[in-house]
């Protein structure tokens, strides 16, 4: 067997390309890197603004500050919650609209008025006040089901997997009939075992989606005991720290912190759970999305 090299206007592009990517994956993670270096640092450094992507003056305190914070770990549990009920449910939707959906007319009749129904609800929306005043007369606000059953459907992932059970050799379905199998039993037994890249790749994109999501918790909750992490973490950008009340204990310990390096570890803690998810579902993500967006 021959091996050609490259040429060398192929090793260019290819060098100019992983440049670019370099640049890319830089940019990326330098405000990763930066937040968690403020997070460390001391508040006299941060106030000067002398820290980028290694701590200066190494302290704990902005964390020691933040195992104090009882609504910080209030929110983290709803959002927890949220992630756990919204993905679960998410996942059995997602799973039970899609499968249906990848049989073609025949199997299924008046399949492709649902799928037009389906993709008219990505290209339109009703509006804001709309949402808002349907979850209201429905008495979900300021509850967890607000902040769950309103996105309970993503169509992107319903069309993703869709495509990748299309995908799927047909000659399953036919020896499952074969067999005597009904839907139930083929979509439970042979095509989900089958579809793990792609089922992982939208869990993923659900997990996340729960937990990065803050403008329907500002919206729909309003007591603090319901807010989710993530708009917790937004209201602190807006609201200033209260300092009143406090025991001479917990004041020592926010006077050797700032705001900025306070918020920033708690950006980092927020971080956690998806850093630890993530690279486990990544080995499925790119063959899953890959597969699943390319309709036979």
């Amino acid at each position: 067997m021959v091996i050609y090299g490259k040429s060398r206007g192929t090793r260019a592009v290819d060098g100019c390309i992983a440049l670019a990517l370099i640049v890319v994956a830089a940019v990326s993670l330098f405000p990763i890197l930066n937040s968690v270096a403020i997070s460390f640092s001391e508040k006299a450094a941060v106030s000067a603004g002398r820290v980028t992507v290694l701590p200066v003056d190494f302290s704990l305190a902005n964390y020691k500050t933040l195992l104090q914070d009882r609504q910080f770990f209030a929110s983290f549990g709803v959002s927890l919650q949220r992630v756990a009920l919204g993905g679960a449910l998410q996942f059995a939707l997602t799973v039970l609209m899609a499968f249906p959906l990848s049989r073609d007319g025949k199997r299924f009749y008046g399949r492709n008025v649902y799928m037009w129904a389906v993709v008219f609800t990505m290209l339109f929306h009703g509006g804001l006040i709309p949402w808002y005043t349907t979850i209201r007369s429905l008495g979900l606000i300021d509850t967890i089901w607000a902040l769950v059953l309103p996105g309970a459907v993503p169509v992107f992932n319903v069309i993703l997997l869709m495509n990748f059970f299309r995908n799927l050799p047909k000659e399953l379905d036919e020896a499952a009939m074969m067999d005597g199998a009904g839907p139930w039993y083929t979509m439970l037994r042979i095509y989900l075992p089958l579809s793990l890249p792609a089922l992982a790749t939208v869990t993923l994109f659900s997990v996340v989606g729960h937990w990065n999501a803050f403008f329907d918790g500002l919206v729909l909750t309003h007591s603090p005991e319901h807010m989710p992490l993530q708009t917790y973490i937004n209201t602190l950008m807006v609201q200033p720290a209260q300092w009143e009340d406090l025991d001479p204990e917990t004041l020592k310990t926010l006077m050797q912190t700032s705001d900025q390096g306070l918020n920033a570890a708690k950006v980092f803690v927020s971080m956690i759970p998806i850093l630890i998810i993530y690279p486990l579902l990544q080995r499925y993500f790119i063959h899953g999305i890959v597969l699943g967006s390319v309709k036979e």
